[in-house]
């Protein structure tokens, strides 16, 4: 039990969108008197439930959650601004003598917790980024997306590439400062003992899981979901509804896509999130844990998780 009695213990959850973090992370939590820390950037906002198969109220009745419904659609929390809540969420965690489980396939906000990232300290430029969100919805993000390949490869593999704003930052950064966006994110170090456990699943059961999940979410209402999204005066180009679900439905509701054709968009993209993913959580990355989640019990893990050395 060295890793749970270690200061400042964090485990991390990561894996696949589908592949079953949620329920082996509560069972976890319930068994290591632990508190779980939301590391999905689509869980902050309110109202996005159904389309972010978010935690329902019952499962955050049997653990307490952080940083989920702490925003509404409307705004945007930065990965700056999730790095303050998600390390202060962290250490009260801690110092109510629990342990911190931090859950997520958003691989970015994972990763800034557990390195220490800090992002460029470069102040916005307001002209500049309206010129280039213009050019972004003239000639479209993946176009634009594109435009930031060629000059910083590595800060374009991070980015979706229908992610207009992040592209926007990231080529702002880049005319002010003349540099690339990626060599001046700084890693200070992990102020945390962490270890990190990953889930993954054979790649043609996960996309059955991803299939069965898309219908159970238009079953559960994710089209009258959206529409009251839009109802609510949440702005059309709101980055919440940039995720995957919300814009293939939001094209339904406006008349460009059937609902049949939203679907199958849901499903395609769904997928390549899935491998987009795998580039932050890498199977041959020595920091991660691999387990096969659908053979993989939590009171297995659990005997795993209290072997770990500090």
């Amino acid at each position: 039990m060295q890793f749970l009695n270690s200061p400042a213990p964090l485990l991390a959850i990561v894996g696949p969108t589908a592949v079953g973090k949620t329920e082996l992370a509560l069972e976890l939590a319930e068994r290591l008197n632990g508190e779980i820390v939301s590391a999905d950037s689509r869980l902050f906002y309110r109202g996005m439930d159904i389309g972010t198969a978010k935690p329902t109220l019952a499962e955050r009745q049997r653990v307490p959650h952080h940083l989920i419904d702490v925003t509404d659609p409307g705004d945007h929390w930065t990965l700056t601004i999730f790095q303050a809540a998600a390390t202060q969420a962290i250490a009260d965690i801690h110092a109510r003598g629990r342990l911190p489980l931090l859950v997520g396939g958003t691989g970015q906000y994972v990763w800034a917790v557990i390195q220490g990232w800090t992002p460029p300290e470069q102040d916005p430029d307001p002209a500049l980024r309206e010129v280039l969100e213009r050019w972004g919805r003239q000639i479209g993000p993946e176009e634009l997306h594109r435009r930031l390949r060629r000059l910083d490869p590595d800060a374009a593999r991070r980015i979706e590439s229908r992610n207009l704003r992040r592209t926007v930052r990231a080529l702002e950064v880049i005319f002010t400062t003349g540099q690339r966006f990626s060599a001046q994110q700084r890693r200070t170090g992990s102020p945390y003992n962490v270890r990190i456990l990953g889930l993954q699943r054979p790649r043609p059961e996960l996309y059955a899981r991803i299939d069965a999940r898309i219908e159970a979410m238009l079953a559960a209402g994710l089209v009258q979901e959206v529409q009251a999204l839009l109802d609510a005066g949440c702005p059309d180009d709101a980055p919440a509804l940039s995720a995957i679900g919300y814009r293939e439905i939001r094209a339904h509701l406006q008349g460009r896509l059937s609902l049949v054709e939203a679907v199958v968009e849901m499903k395609r993209l769904t997928r390549q999130f899935v491998r987009r993913q795998g580039n932050w959580f890498k199977a041959d990355d020595p920091q991660i844990a691999w387990f096969d989640a659908g053979r993989t019990s939590a009171a297995e893990l659990e005997t795993q998780i209290r072997s770990w050395e500090v």
